[in-house]
């Protein structure tokens, strides 16, 4: 019964062999409550997200097994490739507008993990089982529900990690294959990308701990010399926040109307450049209030991929201060492209050679 935390991966760095492959998949993690009519889309943080996907409601009840408990992705795909933007849009309050958007972008659901079936609990049956119950399960399964490809070869799972990231996936997952299911455990590996870039840092918030550096916000110029917000880096000591506000305090600005993110307090500008602090369902009240700097200073920082090419998916690291760079050498020409790769082709039925148990 929900709500149930899903088992979750710590990160490698290289793809560990004698494993279970899977890829990483960059969208909503849910686990899936199935009894009859009944549906419950169960979240990381064991919240619902039933109410957001009405269109995977029915899907379910008409593709999967009657009673099961399913782990799974929640995506969106556009022209061949996972949007979390317009993922991210389907969290609205108003029920009307989460219809529209069902209608307008429909979801997915991609299954991993199969946690029981028919009554019976499965969490203490070792992996390479429950792979097969799941495909024994989900056999003949339609668009939207999916299965997930998943290998036991190391090479196959290399070639994944390289070419899947052209569809918006994350990297690769490895598991395994006598493992049993533990929620919210670190049990599995997770092998991301990481790229570097040189970005301007440009101002910071605060901690939440006191006046020492929470996070750092970085821009990069656009092809019309437009500085561009794309993301922050963080996840600093609490001993590094605090020289860093003695580094940057010979930029600080104690008037925000020269700098080129001035307007970032007007929802309307947020329309036309990207800017700090736009408002978001996520941040609700939240202080997104910052400390302007003059965008003089680059750095560099290690990043796993750009959602739609305009910003950091995720919280970028910080590397090191970069003296040799100017701020106007940080563009988006420098971003590595990955190849595109169709999503379609990952989403196909399972193939004997790469559905393994």
């Amino acid at each position: 019964m929900p709500p149930v935390k899903p088992m979750l991966a710590k990160s490698v760095a290289a793809i560990p062999p004698g494993m279970q492959y899977e890829a990483k998949w960059d969208g909503f993690r849910a686990i899936v409550f199935r009894d009859g009519a009944e549906v419950e889309f169960g979240s990381r943080t064991g919240k619902p997200l039933t109410r957001y996907f009405p269109e995977l409601v029915t899907a379910v009840r008409e593709r999967l097994p009657e009673r099961c408990v399913v782990d799974g992705e929640i995506v969106i795909a556009r022209q061949g490739r996972l949007d979390f933007d317009a993922l991210t849009e389907r969290i609205h309050p108003a029920d009307s507008r989460v219809r529209t958007l069902a209608e307008r972008t429909p979801a997915s659901f991609v299954a991993f993990d199969l946690l029981a079936l028919d009554g019976e609990s499965l969490l203490d049956v070792g992996l390479s089982d429950r792979r097969a119950l799941l495909l024994r399960a989900l056999a003949g399964v339609a668009a939207p529900v999916h299965v997930a490809p998943a290998t036991t070869d190391i090479g196959v799972a290399r070639r994944w990690f390289e070419q899947y990231e052209g569809a918006g996936l994350d990297g690769v997952v490895a598991k395994p294959l006598d493992l049993r299911y533990r929620p919210d455990e670190r049990a599995m590996f997770k092998v991301k990308h990481e790229r570097t870039a040189d970005v301007v840092v440009a101002g910071y918030r605060f901690h939440k701990s006191g006046p020492v550096v929470g996070s750092l916000l970085l821009g990069l110029y656009d092809g019309r010399g437009t500085l561009q917000h794309v993301g922050v880096c963080a996840a600093f000591t609490m001993r590094r926040r605090a020289e860093l506000v003695g580094e940057l305090e010979p930029l600080r600005l104690d008037d925000v109307s020269g700098h080129p993110w001035a307007a970032w307090a007007d929802e309307a500008a947020h329309g036309t450049a990207r800017l700090p602090g736009a408002p978001s369902r996520w941040s609700g009240k939240k202080d997104l209030s910052w400390v302007p700097v003059r965008p003089e200073r680059v750095a560099e920082v290690a990043y796993d991929h750009m959602e739609n090419g305009a910003r950091f998916r995720h919280t970028a690291r910080f590397r090191r201060w970069r003296p040799d760079r100017t701020p106007d050498s940080c563009t988006f020409a420098q971003l590595e492209e990955p190849v595109r790769f169709d999503l379609a082709e990952i989403l196909a039925p399972p193939d004997p050679d790469t559905a393994a148990p």
